[in-house]
């Protein structure tokens, strides 16, 4: 990935790549929608993006990511991925992990985030991995659980 992107250009990568697997194409609209961001702004951000070889776009047409794109947006979302799958393992509420998922696979070295994939694969997908490590995951499940508990008892206790 030689091509220098802000955080955003990178959110409408994923966007594009995201949307574009769930309905085989893009529009400005789900692509604004799923930004967060008004019509106007993704529009301009496609010109961008066009400019650097990244995405096909025609007014009122749809959005396309390049073959340069789609290869920087893979990487993207499985980074988010990545960092959504840890998260979740460590009990993270889906709401919160989808929030810092986010943050994380903006500020993290390449290095790093190599480590948490390597990480999340082996605990997750790994057909050679420890059977203990299923049973390691349930008792930490029951651990947090029982902290929140407590945490919830001594915060009821205090009002």
């Amino acid at each position: 990935m030689d091509v220098e992107l802000t955080e955003r250009a990178e959110d409408y990568l994923r966007a594009i790549y995201e949307i574009t697997a769930r309905k085989g194409y893009a529009r400005i609209r789900d692509i604004a929608r799923e930004v967060g961001v008004q019509p106007s702004s993704a529009v301009e951000m496609m010109r961008k993006l066009s400019s650097k070889g990244l995405v096909n776009y025609e007014k009122y047409g749809g959005v396309t990511l390049t073959e340069k794109g789609a290869e920087i947006a893979a990487a993207i979302s499985s980074r988010h991925e990545t960092f959504l799958k840890f998260l979740k393992i460590i009990q993270v509420p889906e709401e919160i992990a989808r929030r810092d998922a986010h943050i994380l696979e903006h500020q993290l070295d390449p290095k790093t985030i190599l480590q948490f994939s390597r990480f999340v694969e082996f605990i997750t997908n790994a057909p050679d991995r420890p059977r203990f490590i299923s049973r390691w995951m349930e008792l930490f499940k029951s651990y947090c659980e029982e902290e929140d508990r407590k945490l919830k008892s001594n915060n009821f206790r205090r009002c």
